[in-house]
């Protein structure tokens, strides 16, 4: 049976099909529509191949994950992209913290959560990133990894950082071409070319307007200073300049 949630402030449509999706949607179940603005299906075909292609995950994870990608397939028609991310608010502000997988960005994150105290956890795995209103958000999902951290909220994004492990900990501000790739690297990429350019534009509209980081880190308690500190000092670098104009 199809059940209504609101995701990303987009109510969806789809039957939450096995006990790991049906548990993790409970928290953005809303009240039923028969005009939401997402519909999703996944035929249990489908779920049948991808656990023959994939015989490490279960059924139910394969469920889980398909009706994910199916969600954020469909959110690029929403102004919104995937964000393979670890994501905190603090403040009211969204930080987002993308590398390869392995590289600690949740490790960097509870360090964050540890470190300052004021912190919560918005999505520490996929978290929603959709334009609304002319502000871009991090949002949380359903779809939030193995341990299932995430919370029904949508947050102003203050920036996204990616992270390389180093010895020492600095960060620096990254330019739109230098960032593009990073990007491309931890999304989904539709094989469509039409689609494949809705995701670009979104991604350039983003670009445009949230700065983007790179953190060389170490996974000790400064890495969590030196990033919110570079970042903050970022903003007061261009409030400085807009107030001697």
């Amino acid at each position: 049976m199809q059940e209504t949630f609101e995701i990303a402030k987009l109510r969806v449509n789809f039957e939450a099909k096995g006990e790991l999706l049906y548990t993790r949607t409970r928290p953005y179940l809303t009240e039923k529509t028969e005009t939401p603005d997402l519909t999703l299906t996944l035929e249990e075909e489908v779920v049948r191949q991808k656990h023959e292609r994939f015989p490490q995950l279960t059924i139910d994870e394969c469920r889980y994950m398909w009706m994910g990608e199916a969600f954020y397939r469909q959110l690029l028609f929403h102004d919104g992209i995937l964000m393979h991310a670890s994501c905190v608010e603090r403040d009211g502000k969204a930080y987002l913290f993308s590398a390869k997988s392995g590289t600690g960005k949740s490790t960097h994150t509870g360090i964050w959560m540890r470190h300052f105290g004021d912190c919560r956890m918005i999505n520490d795995d996929k978290p929603a990133v959709r334009r609304m209103n002319g502000t871009f958000y991090a949002c949380g999902t359903p779809f939030s990894g193995k341990d299932d951290a995430s919370e029904n909220i949508q947050v102003p994004i203050r920036a996204i950082v990616f992270l390389e492990r180093a010895k020492e900990n600095s960060i620096e501000k990254i330019s739109a071409q230098s960032a593009i790739p990073l990007f491309l690297s931890q999304t989904l990429r539709p094989p469509q070319k039409e689609i494949m350019q809705k995701m670009l534009d979104i991604l350039g509209a983003l670009l445009e307007t949230v700065p983007v980081f790179l953190l060389k880190c170490n996974m000790e308690n400064e890495a969590a200073e030196v990033s919110y500190q570079g970042i903050e000092n970022y903003y007061k670098q261009i409030e400085k300049a807009r107030d001697t104009k």
